[in-house]
């Protein structure tokens, strides 16, 4: 009898081990971001100190754009939209690939446009192009160039997860954004910071 509570048990330790391990992101990327303060959508400045032991999500985008941060801007609208229905305190940050343009002024109101719920989401600018750019491929490993006699910027779409401690954990499609998978890992990364 002995044995089998003592088989019992280890079985039991063995399963919430396994479940716990389980509870993790699948595939995380790993992706370590250097320390940043650059300009917001009100002009003050904002940067990695504020989003200390927070999870956000973030992706690059212009106001000028003609393309794809249309749909971009409206799909995190609905991201943002189902975090707050699921109850999750994640941050957005939208950094402009088109800083000379995108003034913290011009990014307020395309933000608004959108109804993009600004307590949470900000937008990022006061950096020169080449910074941007290097910026973007070092940390994100996206691509950020405007070439020169156009007013278009080449630009990654992805929307980037990271973690409580700065960390690019996962990347999805930001024209066809997986929203529920975006919500149940923005999850997993929010009981892991409150843990």
């Amino acid at each position: 009898m002995r044995a089998q509570t003592y088989l019992l048990s280890f079985l039991l330790i063995g399963t919430l081990f396994l479940a716990a391990c389980g509870q993790g992101i699948d595939d995380p990327l790993n992706w370590e971001t250097e320390e940043f303060t650059f300009t917001d959508h009100n002009n003050e400045d904002f940067g990695s100190s504020d989003l200390e032991g927070k999870v956000w999500l973030a992706d690059f985008v212009f106001t000028n754009c003609t393309t794809v941060c249309l749909p971009m801007m409206a799909n995190m609208k609905g991201v943002q939209e189902e975090l707050q229905a699921q109850g999750l305190d994640v941050e957005i940050v939208s950094f402009s690939v088109d800083p000379t343009v995108d003034t913290p002024e011009t990014l307020k109101s395309y933000a608004e446009s959108y109804d993009a719920d600004l307590t949470s989401w900000h937008l990022l600018t006061g950096y020169s192009q080449e910074e941007i750019a290097d910026f973007a491929l070092e940390n994100f490993k996206a691509i950020a160039q405007k070439p020169q006699d156009d007013d278009q910027v080449i630009h990654g779409t992805s929307f980037y997860l990271i973690n409580h401690e700065g960390v690019i954990m996962k990347d999805y499609d930001g024209l066809n954004p997986p929203v529920e998978d975006i919500v149940r890992d923005a999850e997993i990364l929010v009981e892991e910071a409150e843990g």
